[in-house]
């Protein structure tokens, strides 16, 4: 196909060899199929600020550190070059979050850089080599529907254990290859640490994909991850090695947390024991 505008400089450079075809276009981006050299790969392509629907990116920016003094200055202004350095940390929050989850154990595409706003990254493929499907394009058995939505509650886990929320997580953000899930769509990866919204756009991420999954397995519809997951993060108590139950009890005035927490860590502590019976059952 005719090679886009946008795409060119990354031919001209070497970095792209041809464009196959379009793959999508979404709210803030349209992708690509490339060959690179010996590989396809994706070349995703971040729409103009002015063109681009995905609504309140303030929210979502908020906390993100500028290290230079000029640009975060003008970035507060709001004058042209400011707008401008506001373009370039949305366009290299992806590809920053990218190699962090990567690194993290969290399944994503894995990314080969940002060349003036073209994300070049893997494609995601199902074992026929065809583009993978997203999470909402397919139906599953209420066994795997369990299995893949504690994957995500984990993979969760693992970018809040890294300082990252996905912020815009769904059916729509999430391909399924033949090994599980894999996690899309990162330019408004909110800064856990930094961001006021940070708590409510985590139960938000939780909420959408237990609602999905618990179409197949309905039991999950009375889980509450998403408050169990940051009550743990906001103690200090959230690691790769944490287990989740599900399980929250809502405090108030006359609660005591410390007895809160103890009651989970009993529940969890069966729950694993629970497990355990079964494995040697099936030994």
């Amino acid at each position: 196909m005719k090679i886009p505008k946008r795409i060119q400089p990354l031919v001209d450079d070497g970095l792209v060899d041809s464009v196959l075809q379009q793959l999508m276009s979404g709210k803030e981006a349209t992708v690509y199929v490339v060959q690179c050299g010996d590989f396809i790969r994706c070349a995703k392509v971040y729409k103009e600020a002015s063109k681009r629907s995905f609504k309140q990116a303030v929210l979502y920016s908020e906390g993100r550190k500028v290290r230079n003094g000029r640009r975060a200055r003008a970035m507060e202004k709001n004058s042209k070059f400011g707008r401008e350095q506001q373009e370039n940390v949305w366009q290299n929050a992806e590809v920053d979050a990218l190699y962090k989850l990567a690194d993290a154990g969290v399944r994503v595409p894995q990314p080969y850089g940002c060349f003036e706003g073209v994300l070049l990254m893997d494609l995601i493929t199902d074992e026929e080599g065809c583009a993978a499907p997203r999470l909402n394009d397919i139906s599953m058995s209420e066994e795997q529907a369990l299995e893949d939505h504690l994957e995500i509650m984990n993979y969760i886990v693992s970018m809040l254990n890294v300082g990252i929320i996905h912020g815009d997580l769904s059916e729509f953000n999430v391909l399924v290859d033949e090994r599980g899930p894999v996690i899309i769509d990162l330019p408004q990866a909110v800064d856990a640490s930094a961001n006021n919204n940070a708590k409510r756009m985590l139960l938000r991420d939780v909420a959408n994909m237990t609602r999905y999954y618990s179409q197949f397995a309905p039991q999950l519809e009375q889980s509450k991850y998403g408050q169990e997951i940051w009550m743990l993060y906001e103690a200090g108590l959230l690691s790769s090695n944490t287990v989740l139950t599900g399980i929250f009890i809502e405090a108030n005035k006359e609660t005591d947390v410390d007895n809160i927490l103890h009651e989970i860590t009993a529940a969890r502590e069966e729950y694993e024991e629970n497990n355990q019976r079964i494995l040697e059952l099936e030994l």
